[in-house]
């Protein structure tokens, strides 16, 4: 029987994504994800996520994402493998490969503390004096 490998996760960074290239030229994100869900009304589990983006996804993460910025991300789970240097024992940890991430809230600051999501247009329930509506 053929698996399925799926992941959604919905949380908020809690760091700053770390960028990096391969030699290469592909970039490369890594980011922590607190995921929280609540059980109840006074019983929260929160899990702590290691995530990797890739190519544009990584170099849009490390633009507009932030620590504290909220994401929605699509990927699956994949297995790092490497040996410890000191002790020369293998080590494994699962992390989610990102295929797609959406930016939940504003964009981080940026160009001395303006927030490039702010917009001169008006809100999209502005029709005009007499209400109609545009269809």
């Amino acid at each position: 029987m053929a698996g399925y490998n799926r992941v959604i996760l919905m949380g908020n960074l809690t760091t700053k994504p770390e960028l990096r290239y391969t030699p290469q030229g592909t970039a490369v994100a890594d980011l922590r994800m607190a995921v929280t869900l609540k059980r109840g009304k006074e019983k929260e589990e929160t899990a702590f996520i290691d995530v990797v983006t890739w190519g544009k996804t990584a170099e849009n993460c490390e633009t507009y994402l932030d620590k504290g910025s909220s994401a929605l991300i699509e990927g699956r789970i994949t297995m790092d493998e490497w040996e410890d240097k000191e002790s020369g024992k293998k080590r494994s940890k699962l992390k989610v490969t990102a295929e797609t991430v959406q930016f939940l809230g504003s964009r981080k600051k940026r160009d001395g503390g303006r927030d490039k999501s702010a917009s001169s247009e008006p809100p999209l329930d502005d029709f005009g004096d007499e209400g109609d509506v545009p269809f």
